[in-house]
């Protein structure tokens, strides 16, 4: 698959424009129930707006799109995504509804003692509309990167996303990471989620599932189930957690193993295999070394604390992604790999 879309010299037109909510996110400054915790840090989160930090970090051309309040927390919003290089010029500040903000303990999401608190209902971002956002510039890169959380929103923002992924000539190479969230969809009220999902991720060329997604949201178990039920994307990525990521791409069927990580938190890897992929998309590597930099670009946010971590250098991702299997197989790869120096020694240690 080569990346279609405008070729425009026109000097707005990016890379990659990835459009959804971003919220202000209250880590915990220590361990414990958010009922105990005592105070917390300011950080940003939003799937869309993660991929757009991250590819930006890497050097690509990336716009985010989306709604925030005229408030101090989407002052904050916009500058932080900014200052990743992120064009934030199509971004919409709303004076009558507040930007969404959530609450975090520091354990690991896959428990029970994990805890998230949102603030999002009648957030800025829930007006987003066909109506609300400038779609010419929403549509002016080469990749249009969307997610399963915008739709689930409202129902203003299901029909945006409906129209985004609807098939039409020389519309941008359109990427949908399916994030299925059954929280958001159980007090939407405008639609069933795993239908809704399924309808959208139809409509788009590439698309990013998790194997788990696709079991618990449409019953689908293994990655040719996911490909028979989505058989309309040019390529449809079926992630499989520690074992691995399965890439369909028209008749050829890829998969690549996950790499050995030192992890040190399990948040913002999703974001970052997306982003990984999409930037070896759009320097038309083979799929199967797309597939690894997905594995790489997740393993650097997998090595550091929070959801955002700086990608590793083009040219040292790209030596690691060109690795034999046996090779690849032994990588082991810990905090700080990311910053390991030119031609070291194919095994990646931890430090």
């Amino acid at each position: 698959m080569t990346v279609d879309g405008p070729r425009s010299t026109a000097p707005d037109v990016v890379d990659v424009v990835a459009l959804g909510e971003s919220m202000v996110t209250f880590l915990p400054s220590v361990p414990g129930r958010l009922a105990d915790v005592p105070s917390f840090e300011r950080a940003i989160g939003g799937a869309e707006s993660n991929v757009a930090c991250v590819l930006a970090a890497a050097g690509h051309s990336v716009r985010w799109a989306g709604r925030v309040g005229a408030d101090g927390f989407g002052d904050h919003l916009v500058e932080a995504i900014g200052a990743y290089g992120v064009d934030v010029s199509a971004v919409r500040r709303d004076p009558a509804r507040p930007t969404g903000v959530y609450f975090r303990t520091a354990g690991d999401r896959a428990t029970d003692a994990h805890e998230v608190a949102y603030y999002r209902a009648g957030s800025a971002a829930s007006a987003m509309s066909v109506d609300t956002m400038d779609l010419d510039a929403v549509r002016s890169g080469r990749v249009l990167h969307l997610s399963g959380i915008t739709p689930a929103l409202s129902a203003g923002c299901l029909g945006l996303t409906r129209e985004l992924t609807a098939r039409r000539p020389c519309r941008p190479l359109v990427s949908f990471d399916v994030n299925h969230r059954p929280g958001l969809w159980r007090d939407a009220g405008h639609g069933h989620g795993p239908e809704v999902l399924l309808e959208l991720a139809r409509g788009a060329d590439l698309v990013f599932v998790g194997d788990d997604e696709a079991r618990d949201a449409w019953g689908l178990d293994g990655p040719e189930a996911v490909r028979a039920a989505l058989p309309e994307p040019e390529v449809l990525v079926v992630k499989q957690g520690a074992t691995g990521a399965t890439a369909f791409h028209g008749d050829l069927v890829t998969s690549v193993p996950a790499l050995h990580v030192g992890v040190v938190a399990a948040v913002g890897a999703g974001d970052a295999f997306a982003a990984g992929f999409l930037s070896a998309t759009l320097r038309e590597k083979p799929v199967r070394e797309r597939l690894r930099h997905g594995h790489l670009w997740a393993a650097a946010a997998l090595t550091v604390p929070g959801d955002l971590a700086t990608p590793p250098a083009r040219d040292h991702a790209d030596r690691l992604a060109a690795l034999d299997d046996a090779a690849w197989g032994r990588l082991r790869l810990g905090p700080g790999w990311t910053h390991a120096e030119e031609g070291a020694d194919e095994e990646v240690r931890t430090p």
